[in-house]
């Protein structure tokens, strides 16, 4: 378990990644720069963005910004981005890597997954990753949403395991069967929506034990996700709430506290449902 902001885990391939990130979905590009610089400059080193969000460059040039304003290298921070449904051929995935590393003005990306697995579009997609993987220009390669039925069937070919499913995970969605099918396989759970888009932050069982710790019900949430070993990537524009976000090691829940917060499961999404979701953009 991580202790602080900046501790790692060990994906299955030995890349050290941070156990807790800033997501930058549905930030405007304009505003991205300012928040990721200082999301950085606060101690966040592992930033979530991907082509469909439209903010690649903003990311890029908050990460200029932000290595130019402190003592901090390239190799310091973790970056990720994710080809989207359009993107799924071969020669597209290539394209799309090589579009998302001009826009971030990078030389390379520490993750790169593909967003979506459409009808099972994804099985030429993740050749491409492999590729990429291979010749050195990524440095881990995995997934979003995916549900078990998708990973089986990507299994089946692929000669490299995806080292990240990034999937819905919140105290009222809990994928309790996909969790254990990514622990057998060694594939690291990342959260997203981990606050259920603000939907738990009223929720009554999670304030009072908020209450207890003088904590807020974000920060209780937080915590659970890192109790529970899932790599988080809360989105926050305000440099305060990115402060507050990350004050979640000096305490640490009860297994009563982690029991009450797992038996608030419902299956409920507040995103698509992976096995039906298939638009292009």
């Amino acid at each position: 378990m991580i202790n602080n902001l900046q501790d790692t885990i060990t994906l299955q391939n030995g890349l050290a990644m941070p156990g807790m990130g800033l997501g930058v979905f549905q930030v405007e590009n304009d505003a991205t720069a300012e928040i990721v610089k200082n999301a950085i400059e606060v101690g966040y080193r592992s930033i979530d963005t991907a082509a469909i969000y439209g903010n690649e460059v903003g990311v890029g040039e908050g990460i200029k910004q932000a290595l130019a304003s402190t003592s901090l290298k390239r190799e310091d921070l973790f970056i990720t981005s994710k080809v989207w449904n359009n993107g799924l051929g071969y020669d597209e995935t290539i394209a799309a890597y090589e579009e998302s590393l001009r826009k971030l003005g990078l030389d390379y990306l520490d993750l790169y997954l593909i967003h979506w697995p459409g009808k099972n579009k994804y099985t030429e997609a993740w050749k491409a990753l492999e590729n990429l993987y291979e010749e050195g220009k990524i440095k881990a390669i995995g997934v979003c949403n995916f549900n078990v039925s998708h990973l089986q069937d990507l299994l089946k070919t692929a000669r490299i395991t995806p080292v990240i499913n990034q999937v819905e995970f919140h105290p009222r969605l809990q994928q309790t069967e996909l969790r254990s099918f990514c622990m057998e396989h060694r594939i690291q759970l990342e959260a997203w929506a981990p606050l259920m888009q603000g939907g738990l932050l009223e929720d009554e069982t999670i304030s009072k034990i908020a209450e207890k710790y003088g904590k807020s019900n974000t920060q209780v949430i937080l915590r659970w996700d890192i109790q529970n070993g899932i790599v988080t990537i809360p989105k926050s524009v305000r440099k305060e709430r990115m402060i507050q976000n990350a004050d979640i090691f000096d305490f640490s829940l009860t297994d009563e506290e982690v029991a009450l917060i797992q038996a608030m499961n419902l299956d409920k999404r507040v995103g698509p449902d992976p096995d039906e979701f298939d638009f292009v953009m």
